[in-house]
């Protein structure tokens, strides 16, 4: 299992985007994955998330995690 941890917010800079990203792309290889959102990172697992201009929905990316049957702990 490969354990990833997000510390920053879902926007204003790219790093939970990038954590997230890698996850997904580890998950699609079947290797399980387990994702801990802490500080400003609890924010990403927010519902109906106002995603602004030229960022990814973060919210969107957390439910295709779960979808596939990751750990995500906040």
């Amino acid at each position: 299992m490969i354990t990833f941890i997000l510390n920053d917010a879902p926007y204003g800079n790219e790093r939970s985007y990038n954590g997230l990203r890698n996850a997904i792309a580890v998950q699609k290889k079947n290797e399980p994955v387990r994702v801990f959102l802490m500080a400003d990172a609890v924010f990403c697992a927010l519902n109906n998330q106002q995603t602004p201009n030229g960022y990814y929905n973060i919210g969107r990316m957390i439910k295709s995690l779960l979808k596939r049957g990751a750990d995500v702990h906040t």
